[in-house]
């Protein structure tokens, strides 16, 4: 029986813990009974920032409170496979950080273990629960933009080395993951291309660039950067009727809507002939939608105990997780071979049926 609140331990006070932390600590549907990490200090300090919760160093002793309904893991993506794994063996559901796993196998894995538990895997996805993107996956899934032409994204700032990722893998899970939402069918690109460059000599890219195909033609890129002395957060989506601008640092106008395009109308009757097409330009009027104010983690925990409590996959679950997971290892591959187009491992998993 789940009680009023649902009970959820922390795991990982670092960067991203104390975030968790204080929204799961502020939420109506739940209660944060612990917060777990090797450094007792980190987590006691995590813990004071939010009026004093229980702090641990042993994962085995968190799990093993019949009390906790679930565990929110904020640690480094090369330890989410062995501690999502040990939380959903002993019963608890599990929300993950971005990426869902550093692998597909390790995800898949998971993907299936939460299956055959009955439990919720869902990967902390931020952005998915912004105003923004809700708005643009709103505006997207009711034809306001047509058929999607383009998307071109770019996460540039002068950032943070990291010391085990390059930079796809650190800042691109976040505009993959936003495709993967905001698009009715999700992140399916056949193939994927990707270019990065190591100026600094760090042993990996810390520039990069990453292209796959689109439904009906289309075409996405994603420019992620370490290096830039300027921080850019910002996405342009080209569709059929309008197109589409999301600028992530102008809290004044988020999105701007641009009635412009071309059109271009066939004369001959199989299209092949195109001096006997017709090209115009629309130039109609721009205009920002209202969007709502909430904070996006708030919603993104809220959305964890609904899908809990409803017995419901997230609308950001392990198998978006998988999703973005499968265009980061492509994207690797063709790293690894000069920027050589690269084939998306799709294999989708043969769950049985429950019992």
């Amino acid at each position: 029986m789940i009680s009023e609140k649902l009970r959820v331990g922390l795991i990982g006070a670092g960067y991203w813990g104390p975030n968790l932390a204080r929204n799961f600590r502020t939420s109506p549907d739940w209660d944060l009974a612990a917060i777990c990490d090797l450094d007792l200090g980190r987590a006691t300090k995590v813990s004071e920032q939010v009026g004093g919760v229980p702090v641990l160093t042993d994962l085995d002793e968190l799990l093993s409170w019949s009390g906790l309904d679930a565990v929110a893991i904020a640690t480094p993506a090369r330890t989410h496979h062995r501690i999502a794994s040990a939380a959903l063996l002993a019963g608890k559901h599990v929300l993950v950080e971005k990426p869902l796993a550093d692998s597909s196998e390790k995800g898949e894995e998971m993907v299936e273990l939460a299956r055959l538990k009955g439990l919720v895997l869902m990967a902390d996805h931020t952005y998915c629960y912004t105003p923004a993107v809700l708005k643009i996956r709103e505006l997207i899934g009711n034809g306001s933009l047509g058929e999607i032409h383009f998307i071109d994204s770019v996460r540039i700032n002068l950032g943070l080395v990291q010391p085990d990722v390059d930079v796809f893998w650190d800042l691109a899970p976040h505009d993959l993951s936003i495709i993967d939402f905001i698009l009715p069918d999700g992140l399916q690109p056949s193939h994927v291309s990707a270019q990065g460059a190591d100026p600094l000599g760090a042993g990996r890219a810390c520039v990069g660039h990453l292209s796959f195909p689109l439904a009906a033609g289309g075409l996405a890129h994603v420019h992620v950067n370490w290096l830039s002395p300027t921080k850019i957060r910002q996405m342009v989506i080209g569709g059929s009727k309008r197109t589409l601008v999301w600028d992530d640092l102008n809290p004044q106008q988020r999105l701007s809507l641009y009635d412009r395009g071309v059109n271009l109308e066939r004369q001959s009757a199989d299209g092949a002939n195109r001096t006997a097409s017709t090209i115009s330009y629309r130039l109609g009027d721009t205009w920002s939608p209202a969007l709502s104010e909430h904070e996006p983690l708030a919603q993104m925990v809220s959305e964890y105990a609904s899908s809990i409590r409803e017995g419901r996959p997230s609308r950001t679950d392990g198998s978006a997780g998988l999703r973005v997971l499968s265009v980061l290892e492509a994207a690797s591959r063709s790293l690894s071979e000069d920027g050589r187009t690269s084939l998306v491992d799709r294999a989708e998993l043969q769950l049985e049926e429950t019992a």
